[in-house]
């Protein structure tokens, strides 16, 4: 850290007992002494250093190795650290207080393929696109220092280092200072339970003191929370992303893989550190976990962790068997009708406890009571993208016509919407898992993931295998860069257009910006549609009904949950379909009798008005 005539170098290496700082200055290398406390911590103050010096760490007669902690690897894992002031940048904004979960919707970017550049430089000169299409957080994949140029971020080992691949850490600084000037929150996903396979220093360092062998992960030994200088480590790294970028909140990874049986647990201190360090700035702390578990998300008084968000991935696989038909693997715990889609909505997740045939086990617990913003929901994201492997969007899969009506079930829904990147206009471009790891890793690496889609149907056939594109090739990389012209192109741009009106609703009308759990009912229609209500306390309830396959005819009068009310009638407010939207125009029919007809896939939104009025 630098400090007034020089830099003060920490780090912790229980097992070493001889450590030195390697400078490495225009006029030459220079070793100096770190003293080392009873508890393993190494340190000393060198006047005269700077920002902009380079350094390494040596221990005993071993290589010189970077800081485990460093703020910046300029020239790779391999590379020495630099260091790096991190409050001499100039901050725009001193009156930006965050967001609210519940005013979220969030955009999920891969910094490396959102634009052709591939840096934050280039990724901050589309955020006016992103306020103005509705957005109102921005969800960074991890952007942690990796092996090679390319990466999903997953296998990051310089935690503190945002990637030299992406720009310097000003230039990270710089996007979230315009993202709050344009309202936009950011979240940076961040990965706590395991460190990528190439360049982690720390088993050297610690001589494996931060890890333990007494847990497995797929990533190998767990990290061992029980010792205190590691579990500081992640919340000295959770308050960095906000004290030194003024991140908005952290989306944590894999939370089903953080092992740790401590009082309280990490992922409660996570959490807390995160808060203390924005002091009354809103944020939010969202966990990747499948395990559909309401303690992630309650209050530390009943003995949760106390986070904002899950990612709740029920809803994605109901929809997604629905409109894709996809039943191997998790799917097949799905049936995939609007009746589970439409419980989905209404519970947040499906599984509460019943057998999971994939797991073998029960599955989940009761999402009652929890607050509707706590459910990340989403119909594509990293994940359900990039696991597959051809890397196929939903919208590659699907009709347009189905694609924008389940599109406006995710908008209109009072869960948190998630976006991944490119979704508003359905781009053409796939999003491939992709990697640059020294050539023997990298060859392993791709053998394994063509042998993981060998059990399924479509690549059984080792032929058919060989057509899953390598990781390591950079034209992967390069097909997954979206193509913003395109954007511009009918009927991509009326997806657009949809995305951007449905957002600008949910900001703007009282049955959409409500908070609390009265929002309203969802329940099917048949076996592939849903109705979709949210009240709102002027009587004007929208009211949407989401056509996925096949025609619906339904009389809104005769049941409650989608009657108008009294002395009012439905009116049309939007439809999927319209010609502005790049549909075919022909939606259907609203009678006067309140019969509505959908002849074909598509979905309407009514707006409950009395009568006479406009």
């Amino acid at each position: 850290m630098p400090m007034d005539g020089g830099v003060r170098f920490r780090v912790w290496a229980p097992e070493q007992e001889v450590g030195r700082v390697v400078l490495y200055r225009p006029e030459g290398r220079e070793e100096l002494a770190l003293e080392r406390d009873d508890l393993g911590w190494f340190q000393a103050t060198v006047p005269g250093a700077g920002p902009g010096d380079h350094y390494r760490y040596r221990f005993g007669s071993a290589d010189p190795l970077p800081d485990p902690a460093s703020r910046y690897q300029p020239e790779g894992v391999g590379g020495p650290s630099e260091v790096v002031d991190p409050h001499a940048f100039r901050w725009s904004r001193s009156d930006w207080g965050g967001r609210h979960i519940r005013e979220m919707v969030i955009y999920e970017m891969h910094v490396g393929t959102f634009t052709p550049e591939g840096t934050f430089a280039a990724a901050t000169e589309r955020l006016p696109e992103l306020a103005e299409l509705g957005v109102t957080a921005v969800e960074l994949m991890p952007v942690a220092e990796f092996s090679g140029e390319r990466n999903w971020g997953y296998d990051g080992v310089f935690l503190f280092a945002p990637s030299r691949a992406y720009g310097r850490p000003d230039d990270l600084r710089a996007f979230v200072d315009r993202a709050h000037g344009h309202g936009i929150a950011v979240l940076l996903d961040v990965v706590y339970n395991h460190f990528g396979p190439e360049g982690n220093v720390l088993p050297a360092v610690t001589d494996g003191a931060f890890f333990t062998d007494e847990v497995s992960t797929p990533w190998g030994d767990a990290i061992d929370f029980s010792r205190r200088p590691v579990r500081e480590f992640y919340l000295a790294n959770a308050r960095h992303w906000c004290e030194e970028y003024r991140i908005d909140g952290l989306r944590l990874d894999a939370t089903h893989a953080i092992v740790d049986e401590g009082t309280p647990h990490i992922l409660r201190e996570i959490a807390d550190a995160f808060r203390s360090a924005a002091g009354r700035s809103q944020v939010a702390i969202v966990a990747e976990d499948d395990r559909n578990e309401r303690r992630l998300v309650t209050h530390p008084r009943e003995g949760g962790y106390g986070l904002d968000g899950v990612w709740a991935d029920d809803f994605h696989h109901s929809a997604r068997r629905l409109t894709a038909g996809d039943e191997e693997g998790y799917f097949g715990d799905f049936s995939g009708t609007a009746s589970e889609l439409a419980r989905a909505v209404t519970r947040g997740w499906l599984y509460e406890g019943q057998t999971s045939a994939y797991r073998e086990a029960p599955r989940g617990t009761s999402p009652e009571g929890l607050p509707a913003s706590a459910f990340v929901h989403c119909i594509q994201n990293h994940d359900q993208v990039g696991n597959r492997a051809l890397g196929e969007r939903l919208n590659h899969q699907i009709p347009l016509e189905v694609y924008r009506a389940l599109s406006a079930v995710l908008l209109v829904s009072p869960r948190t919407p998630l976006l991944f990147m490119g979704q508003e206009w359905a781009a053409s471009s796939p999003f491939l898992y992709f990697t640059d790891h020294p050539e023997e890793l990298g060859r392993l690496v791709t053998e394994g993931r063509r042998k993981e889609f060998e059990r399924f149907s479509a690549f059984s056939d080792p032929d058919a295998r060989e057509r899953i594109p390598d990781p390591q090739a950079e034209m992967t990389f390069r097909r997954s860069v979206l193509d913003w012209d395109e954007s511009e192109e009918e009927p991509r741009a009326g997806v657009r257009r949809l995305y951007s009106d449905l957002l600008a609703l949910r900001h703007e009308h009282p049955a959409l910006v409500r908070s609390g759990e009265v929002w309203g009912r969802a329940g099917p229609i048949g076996e592939a549609a849903l109705f979709l209500r949210r009240t709102s306390p002027e009587g004007n309830d929208l009211l949407l009904l989401a056509c996925l396959s096949g025609e619906i005819m339904i009389d809104l009068t005769a049941r409650p949950e989608t009657s108008p009310g009294e002395e009012r009638v439905w009116a049309l407010h939007l439809a999927t379909e319209s010609p502005g939207y790049g549909g075919s125009g022909s939606w259907g029919r609203l009678e006067a009798d309140g019969t509505v007809h959908i002849p074909a896939p598509g979905a309407v939104l009514l707006e409950a008005r009395r009568h006479g009025s406009a």
